[in-house]
């Protein structure tokens, strides 16, 4: 009997001393109905998020380790809690202005605080490294466990760089299976979707990355996601694609280096009941960094003719086209024309090897830039990142310093920096300082072969990303027995909620020669796009982009200047947003606002479905709405379309048919 009662006592004390050794803190979001959980101990810290009763996260891992040490272990001390209740101007994005409101928390650790947000629409963490030494990240773990074996949208890495496994260019098509399926040996990218009970969504995310590695994911125990980060690079070559890349040969055992106190980046999950709502999110703009230049107003977004998709296709002219001066005389004059901003000269201008020698002597750059500067028009040049730093991933800055410096001397308005295909710390890091360096010269910079990660809101100048599934890939699509293998308008209402909530992305939208499944292969010198023609102008309103292009050949265009007319007309940044509805992976409505013009947008996967457009956004009084919807014969040919004008007011509710990869656009102006 004494053994029984001492084994109890026993018991008891040892619970009793568990529940000691834990501190749990609990922070909610100012609605109430999100709920963040950290809980510290000798095992370390955790959180857990759950929503109006739906388990977000299970209590997830959180940790990391310096200089061979784990820094969050034992009680984190809880250190300062507030609200934040702000707002800041966005004036280079789908909304002028971005409400920032949360609850926060901190927990600190020797030389590690841990602080934690609680939105109304997610919860986010980041840690904060406090020491003042200099010091080597071996490790982070940073750990989703969700409660059950969820549906997942999976991006993963594919295509790898010179079979370097972190080197990639971020261009993904979505695996959609559950977490018990995802493949044990492959890395995914972000932001990737969990679908939960009660059509909720979840959605990971990092944020706010500078000078420190991007976060990928990997499949980790039962129902649960890892963070993957590229190890520092110690050696590399020039290799890749076309030898355009420079790909590491060696990687260090730590994945950063910190050079004293800084913030590291943000972990999230963010939190809709509604699928529309993720097409109006800002977390990735509350999350970064916010505008370091002082003056903004030399930025000019805008569109741009294109010629590397169309392959400077022209017709009815009386010079041979290619990469010429004639060439490009006549992508200016249609620019000027159709009111577009600017005009890129894609790949071929410079040498393999500098932007500074070797230059094409077909394409009289100097005369180009005086002659779009008389018809108002500006010129941006393609470069490779490691031309563009001189080979040098670690540094580099004379290199960029002195390139830009020459060209905007010249008049040349910016750069389309491609083949990055790294988010390891030294690539993100040149990504800032090739930034800065722009933003000093006056230049714009889009980034290729990186996918959003912050340094659009730090650097506005910095006015579109890559790293999507754009047009592109339908120029080398293959055909199978009944199509093209890849099921690109699903593709096209499934970027918007999870490739875009990340930040703008460079599509390259606006083909003209338009194909059903029956009639597309892919043709690089003659490309085509899958669905129909208001799938594609539909995405101009719906695809976040303050540099976009028109991607088709200027002769292509102008057979079709109804059309070209309307995209033309809609901005690339707007005033205020609307998500009117959508279904991920199904179709998307959206509706923006620039000045007193609104923007409407539909469009759908090769489903044909009826949606229908609530007005009620609109003011008082009449609108006029110029309308272009799926022709009745969509469904045979691609290009067939209808165009109405009509009078409208907030009152209407517009039934509008989508044919099988179609859309719907309007734009509406007060009478």
């Amino acid at each position: 009997m004494r053994t029984i009662v001492g084994m109890m006592l026993l018991f008891l004390c040892c619970q009793a001393s568990g529940k000691s050794s834990q501190t749990s803190s609990v922070l909610t979001s100012p609605d109430g109905k999100l709920k963040v959980t950290a809980v510290s101990g000798r095992e370390g810290l955790t959180w857990a998020v759950g929503h109006e009763g739906t388990p977000i996260l299970e209590p997830s891992a959180i940790n990391i380790v310096i200089q061979g040490k784990t820094a969050l272990t034992g009680k984190g001390r809880e250190q300062q809690r507030k609200t934040v209740e702000t707002s800041f101007a966005t004036p280079f994005y789908k909304k002028a202005r971005v409400t920032d409101s949360y609850n926060t928390l901190t927990l600190h650790y020797n030389e590690v605080d841990v602080e934690f947000r609680a939105y109304n629409d997610g919860a986010a963490y980041r840690l904060i490294y406090t020491g003042k030494k200099a010091v080597e990240v071996n490790s982070e773990t940073a750990e989703f466990r969700f409660a059950a074996d969820h549906p997942a949208f999976v991006p993963y890495v594919n295509d790898n760089r010179g079979g370097e496994r972190y080197c990639y260019s971020f261009e993904s098509y979505y695996d959609e299976q559950t977490l018990s399926q995802m493949f044990n040996d492959s890395l995914a990218i972000t932001p990737m979707a969990l679908c939960l009970p009660g059509g909720k969504k979840a959605i990971v995310m990092d944020g706010g990355v500078e000078d420190y590695p991007g976060m990928m994911m990997v499949k980790g125990k039962g129902n649960s996601l890892q963070a993957v980060f590229a190890p520092y690079p110690l050696s590399q070559e020039v290799g890749g694609f076309d030898r355009l890349n420079i790909v590491p040969s060696r990687r260090a055992p730590y994945i950063a280096r910190l050079n004293g106190k800084r913030c590291l980046p943000w972990r999230a999950v963010v939190v809709t009941t509604r699928d529309a709502d993720i097409l109006n999110c800002d977390m990735a703009q509350r999350l970064a960094p916010a505008c370091r230049l002082k003056d903004t107003s030399w930025i000019k977004p805008g569109k741009v003719a294109w010629d590397w998709w169309n392959n400077t296709n022209l017709t009815g002219v009386d010079f041979k086209s290619g990469m010429n001066t004639p060439t490009y005389r006549y992508y200016i004059d249609f620019a000027a024309k159709n009111k577009l901003e600017y005009i890129i000269i894609d790949e071929g201008w410079s040498g393999k090897e500098s932007l500074l020698e070797d230059l094409n002597p077909d394409i009289a750059l100097d005369e180009l830039i005086a002659y779009g500067k008389e018809k108002g028009v500006g010129i941006i040049l393609w470069s490779s990142w490691r031309n563009l730093i001189g080979n040098q991933p670690e540094g580099g800055e004379t290199v960029t310093e002195t390139v830009m410096a020459h060209y905007a001397a010249k008049g040349i308005k910016g750069f389309k920096v491609d083949f990055f295909d790294r988010d390891d710390q030294q690539v993100i890091a040149s990504a800032y300082r090739i930034a800065a360096c722009a933003a000093r010269h006056h230049l714009l910079v889009d980034y290729h072969g990186l996918k959003p990660f912050g340094i659009q809101r730090a650097y506005p100048n910095v006015v579109n990303f890559e790293g999507v599934k754009g047009l592109e890939n339908s120029k080398w699509e293959p055909r199978v027995a009944d199509g093209p293998l890849h099921n690109q308008p699903r593709y096209d209402v499934t970027a918007p909620y999870l490739r875009m909530f990340a930040g703008p992305m460079d599509y390259t939208p606006g083909a003209m020669n338009n194909a059903m499944k029956d009639h597309f292969f892919g043709n690089n010198n003659h490309p085509m796009s899958q669905g129909t023609r208001v799938h594609q102008m539909a995405m101009y309103t719906l695809f976040e982009a303050p540099l976009q292009m028109l991607a088709d050949s200027p002769t292509e265009y102008e057979k079709e200047q109804e059309c070209t007319d309307f995209i033309a007309q809609v901005p690339t940044t707007f005033d205020e947003t609307v998500a009117l509805d959508g279904v991920l992976g199904e179709y998307a409505v959206v509706a923006r606002r620039k000045g007193d013009i609104w923007y409407v947008a539909a469009m759908t996967d090769w489903t044909v479905r009826d949606v229908v457009i609530d007005l009620s956004f609109l003011g008082q009084g009449n609108y006029r709405a110029t309308i272009f919807s799926d022709g009745v014969n969509a469904l045979k040919d691609g290009r067939d379309y209808q165009k109405t004008v009509k009078t409208v007011t907030a009152k209407e509710r517009i039934a509008a048919h989508l044919s099988s990869g179609g859309g719907w656009t309007a734009r509406i102006v007060r009478e």
